[in-house]
Order: structure tokens, then C-alpha cells, then sequence
């Protein structure tokens, strides 16, 4: 059934420009019909619904251009449909799904499979297809033909490429496509067998530790090789202050080079894993850092080393966390709790501006992905995000609406709510 309906009374935010003004957003047939004031009283709005977005802010929709959704394989843990519904509560209008399912997207096959149980959804699903045949790091995955079925860029996730011949090679072809290779960036020489960050916490834990070089030193490999084949290279979930900086300068010499944060690499350090006695929702790849990581994350935020704001959404089942803190999987959850961490911890502080934030989470991502930017003009097709920055409230069980539970923010509180979405003919409201 095709989508009719008003939004009033809220504040238009443009991502693109950071401008805001008052205007209700008239929806016909899942297009917009009419912006401007008033439109309640216009002859084109009689008989539509109504949805009251006073003391609410209107923008693009948002994307997370990095969730696991699990599917196909491991739908024990999240399937595409579970996730787009987490998705959806967290504001956010399209996601780009990493490629280590059962099996891997590493064929156009597997990545039409991903958008055609994606269809019918509010959420927009893209495929991410592998670098390499089975995430294995010998030889390069048909990127030309998962290209042609949908994926928007390669990586092997958190099977970091290790062969630095191989990555050139993937840069190089990457670039014909232009496509962009993201990469979880780990020399795994440095790194074989930590559980969490290596520092004081873990020598104190008797934890094997996860040493920040491990993540520096490939970021710095990948953005020479960047500069030197002119492909695109885009840092996933970065955690340290002199990984920051490495970006940083590499963007100053003009290397194409990207990153992105997570909401958990800002609001919590490697404390978190003592304080909670070892709970496993404290356990990711990379590892919750320091203060002084933190710092540099928000520093990066706030001068535009860092590009994006993404969650590495990453559900498992409750048995699979519920074992020995060595024995348990990377990953938590993230699409249910962006926003609200956004703006406890970036925008209310004052570090990124509200139009900024959004920026992080409308704008860039497409624009490095190549796909794009919802425009809200009149016969665009409506693709918009309902939220506010002001909303207290805490973070709870009921609020999670991903198939798996193994989140550390449970309890926490959150500052930003994210109301309602707007996409492919379809509104979903997010339930209190």
C-alpha cells in the first residue's frame, strides 16, 4: 500500500548543508508531494495521516555502512530481517552488511541473495563482497562480478588481509571499479592470540593483550599502498590515538584514504572489562582502548579525520557470550544504541555540532560507498529519519530489537532518541 502521510511541525535538518528551518514534509505515494509551512491546512494533504514531529528534527536518512547481520548461516544470531528492524529503531534507513556469513559473500550469487531477502524491507540492505576467495587471503574474490550483483565495496572483515602484494592488487581493481576496500586493519603477527586491550587492565586480568600496533602498523601499510595505487582504502572501526594520527597525516598528503568510529570506542575504555568482572559484552575486535584513545577518537571526530560514524553492529547468540571471557566471541550490538550515545557523549558535550553528527551518519557513508544522498525536495522518493537531540531516557532489555541480546548498554543512560524512519514507501515508528 503505498505511503500517504504528514510530517508537522518539526525542523527540516539538510546533512548535506547543516541548514535548518521549520517546514512540515507532505509523503504522497512514498514521494515527497510538498515542503513548507502549514501544510496541514493545503487541499493535497485532506485525508492524509498525520504524524506530529513537533519538538523533532527531520533529516536524509541515515546509514550504517557496517553491521553484521549474520544471514545466511548464523541466523541464530541475527538474520537480515532482524537486523534491518534494529536498524530501523536506530534511525537508520540503509545499512552495508560485512561479508563473513556461511557462506561468505564472496560471489555475486551470495550477494544477490542479500538484497533479495532485503526486499520488501524499510531498511535498505547492500552487500559487502570479500577481497579474497573465502576470506582465506591467497587470491582475489571475483570483485567485478559481485560488483555487477550489488556489493558496494570489499572487505575481509576481521580476516584483515595479511599479504601486501595481494592488497595492492585488490587496491588496483578495486580502483577500476571504484569501489572502496575496507579494512579491518590488524597485523594478526602482532596480535595472535589477545582477548582484549594490552595494557595495565590485561596484565592486571591475566588477560592476553591486543596491542595497538597491531592495528597501526596495517593502516599504515594499507595508506601507502593507497597513495601509491590511487585506490581507495577506508579504515573500519578505528581505536587508537596513533592510529587517528596516521590517517590524519595520510589524508594531509592526499592519500584516499577514510575512516570510521564506533559508538563503544568513544564511551567506554578497557576499565569497562574490570569494572564488570569480565563480562563478555565488554569483549570486541578492536578492543575497548584508553582514556587517551578515546580522546583521540573524539579529537578526530571533531576535525574530520574521521569520516563516519558506524556501529560494527555484531550479534550473538546468548550462548555464545555466555561462557569464559577467553572463550567468547568479539562483537556487540550497535544499531539500538548510536544515536543516543552520539549525542550523550559528542553532540551534548559539544564536540561535533547536531548538523555535523548527522553528516557522520547521512552523508558520508554514501559518499564513500558511491551511492546517493537522499535529496528532500518535492518528487524525491522519501528517504528520512525522525529524531531528536534532547530525550533522557535509559537504555533497556525492551528496547533491543535484534534477534540476539549481547549489548553492555543495558542500563545505561542515553541522550537522543531516534523516532521514526521514512523509506521505500514505509513508515516505521520506533515503539517507547
Amino acid at each position: 500500500m503505498a505511503l500517504d502521510l504528514l510530517l508537522s511541525g518539526g525542523t527540516l535538518l539538510d546533512a548535506r548543508t547543516g541548514d535548518t528551518r521549520r517546514a512540515d514534509v507532505l509523503i504522497r505515494d512514498g514521494k515527497i508531494a510538498a515542503v513548507g509551512d502549514d501544510l496541514g491546512g493545503a487541499p493535497e494533504a485532506d485525508g492524509v495521516a498525520v504524524y506530529d514531529a513537533s519538538g523533532k528534527t527531520i533529516s536524509q536518512g541515515w546509514m550504517d555502512m557496517h553491521v553484521h547481520f549474520r544471514e545466511p548461516g548464523q541466523e541464530h544470531k541475527e538474520t537480515i530481517e532482524t537486523g534491518a528492524r534494529a536498524a530501523a529503531f536506530g534511525g537508520f534507513t540503509a545499512v552495508a552488511c560485512m561479508p563473513n556469513t556461511e557462506p561468505p559473500i564472496a560471489t555475486r550469487d551470495v550477494a544477490e541473495f542479500v538484497r533479495k531477502r532485503a526486499e520488501g524491507l524499510a531498511v535498505d540492505v547492500y552487500p559487502i563482497g570479500t577481497v579474497s576467495k573465502g576470506r582465506k587471503g591467497e587470491e582475489l574474490a571475483e570483485m567485478a562480478d559481485m560488483a555487477a550483483g550489488g556489493a558496494v565495496a570489499f572487505s575481509d572483515d576481521g580476516s584483515p588481509v595479511q599479504h601486501g602484494g595481494l592488497m595492492r592488487r585488490a587496491l588496483e581493481y578495486a580502483r577500476t571499479l571504484d569501489k572502496p576496500i575496507l579494512g579491518h586493519e590488524e597485523d594478526l603477527t602482532l596480535n595472535p592470540h589477545g582477548h582484549m586491550n594490552e595494557g595495565a587492565v590485561a596484565t592486571r586480568l591475566g588477560l592476553p593483550g591486543i596491542p595497538g600496533l597491531a592495528e597501526e602498523a596495517m593502516i599504515a601499510r594499507d595508506a601507502l599502498l593507497a597513495g601509491f595505487t590511487g585506490g581507495r582504502v577506508h579504515v573500519c572501526h578505528i581505536s587508537t590515538a596513533e592510529a587517528v594520527d596516521i590517517v590524519r597525516r595520510a589524508k594531509a598528503r592526499g592519500v584516499p584514504i577514510t575512516t570510521e568510529a564506533c559508538p563503544h570506542h568513544w564511551a567506554l575504555t578497557d576499565a569497562a572489562v574490570e569494572a564488570s568482572s569480565y563480562d563478555t559484552h565488554t569483549k570486541m575486535h578492536p578492543p575497548l582502548r584508553t582514556a587517551a584513545d578515546v580522546q583521540a577518537i573524539k579529537d578526530g571526530l571533531a576535525d574530520g579525520t574521521i569520516d563516519v560514524i558506524a556501529t560494527d553492529h555484531a550479534p550473538h547468540a546468548g550462548f555464545e557470550k555466555e561462557v569464559e571471557f577467553i572463550e567468547a566471541p568479539f562483537g556487540i550490538l550497535g544499531l539500538e544504541t548510536c544515536w543516543g550515545l552520539t549525542v550523550r557523549d559528542l553532540v551534548r558535550p559539544g564536540v561535533l555540532t547536531l548538523a555535523q553528527a548527522v553528516h557522520k551518519l547521512a552523508v558520508a557513508p554514501r559518499e564513500i560507498l558511491g551511492l546517493d544522498v537522499p535529496s528532500v525536495e518535492v518528487g524525491a522518493e522519501a528517504n528520512l529519519t525522525v529524531f531528536d537531540d534532547s530525550t533522557e531516557w535509559t537504555f533497556e532489555q525492551r528496547h533491543i530489537r535484534s534477534k540476539s541480546h549481547n549489548t553492555p548498554f543495558v542500563g545505561a543512560p542515553m541522550v537522543g532518541r531516534a523516532w521514526a524512519i521514512v523509506n521505500r514507501g514505509q513508515f516505521v515508528e520506533a515503539e517507547a
